[in-house]
């Protein structure tokens, strides 16, 4: 094969054939070989000896087999492990320290009250004392420092006006609203006995006196307007005696616990009936004509049993009650006398347990009772309408 070559000269490439050029043998030594320096060449290098041709390489030989390797030997048996000491008692506890002072601007502490506030609290309850006071007769709707109208509970729509005998009304909802029938039957001895028929409503002679609850409370029995009896449940004796000569009106309306009116529509929930009274009585037993002059029992009945435990003595002059009416406190079981001295005839009334007795003109009467019954119950007179005392049995 003809190589050529370029050589620049000023600019001029001259290219010549490059079989002129020497052979290149090879690199075998890293080094350039010309052909005119091989051994096979005719004339040697100056001053470099030839080197002889390497030889072939040799086969390599088969690898040596790698020898087994020797069986391991047994594990060694582990010793037993050494017993744990004991543990040494622990040392007393060290006396904690008193604990540090809490810096002032960290605690939390409760500010007394200061004279002016404690001034104007006190105030705020003279007030507060002043505008609920009570100048009338106790009664059990309400405790002392607390109006014959003030309403203890939140059913209902508290109104303006009231029954025609001070009690508010509390109106409610016609639907699930109290119901009240009343049946009248003549008595087969004396006067005529009186059945109350109620829907969504039951009588709670246990919490007289406290907050309305809705569907709960007594009823008021009246006679032309006038009321002759408070109901704590669905039967009342009338007596021939309370009912004078001639045409009435029964009528009966329903009160909650704190003595205002259940009302529907602005009208109180009550029921009228006619009565009628003759000089012969009623329920084909013959009775004398009910007079006011009528002569007086025995002011102290004889009642069998021990004495009393508690006697509450009680004055009625030009209407007036002294002592004043109060609160008497009587444990369930007790006896007590209730001694009444009226300077008019009138009758004696226990409410809750429908005890009456008739009261004398100028003589002192006594009516003992068991109080059986826990709850608050009023002792009135039916004629002049006073309450006298109230019973308070725990």
């Amino acid at each position: 094969m003809t190589r050529t070559s370029a050589t620049a000269t000023g600019g001029t490439v001259t290219a010549r054939p490059e079989d002129d050029l020497p052979s290149t043998a090879g690199f075998a030594d890293g080094r350039f070989r010309c052909a005119a320096c091989t051994p096979d060449t005719a004339g040697a290098v100056p001053g470099r000896a030839a080197r002889g041709a390497r030889g072939p390489r040799g086969a390599r030989g088969p690898r040596g087999v790698r020898g087994t390797r020797g069986a391991r030997g047994p594990r060694g048996v582990r010793g037993p492990r050494g017993v744990r000491g004991t543990r040494g008692a622990r040392g007393p506890r060290g006396v904690r320290g008193p604990r540090g002072t809490r810096h002032r601007a960290t605690a939390r502490t409760r500010r007394p009250l200061t004279p002016p506030s404690l001034l104007a609290l006190v105030l705020v309850l003279l007030l507060a004392a002043t505008a609920t006071g009570c100048a009338e007769p106790a009664t059990t709707h309400h405790k002392p420092g607390t109006t014959h109208q003030e309403a203890s509970g939140n059913v209902g729509t508290l109104l303006s006006s009231d029954d025609g005998a001070g009690h508010r009304l509390r109106e409610v909802a016609a639907e699930g609203a109290p119901q009240v029938q009343l049946a009248v039957r003549p008595d087969s001895e004396d006067g005529w006995n009186l059945q109350l028929t109620v829907r969504s409503f039951r009588f709670t002679p246990d919490s007289v006196g406290g907050a309305a609850l809705p569907g709960t409370g007594h009823a008021h029995l009246e006679l032309d307007k006038r009321k002759i009896a408070r109901l704590y449940g669905p039967w009342f004796h009338l007596p021939a005696s309370q009912v004078p000569k001639g045409a009435h009106t029964l009528t009966v309306r329903l009160y909650a616990d704190d003595h205002t009116t259940w009302a529907v529509a602005g009208k109180p929930v009550e029921v009228s009936v006619p009565l009628t009274a003759t000089t012969t009585g009623t329920g084909g037993h013959s009775h004398p004509a009910p007079t006011t002059t009528a002569p007086a029992p025995d002011p102290t009945p004889s009642q069998s049993g021990p004495a009393a435990d508690h006697t509450v003595t009680i004055t009625v002059k030009d209407g007036k009650v002294s002592p004043a009416p109060g609160r008497t406190e009587l444990k369930r079981g007790q006896r007590v006398a209730l001694q009444v001295t009226s300077d008019q005839e009138d009758t004696l009334h226990v409410h809750g347990y429908d005890k009456e007795l008739p009261l004398p003109a100028d003589r002192e009467a006594t009516l003992l009772l068991t109080v059986d019954r826990s709850g608050l119950f009023e002792v009135e007179t039916h004629e002049s309408g006073l309450v006298l005392t109230q019973l308070l049995v725990r």
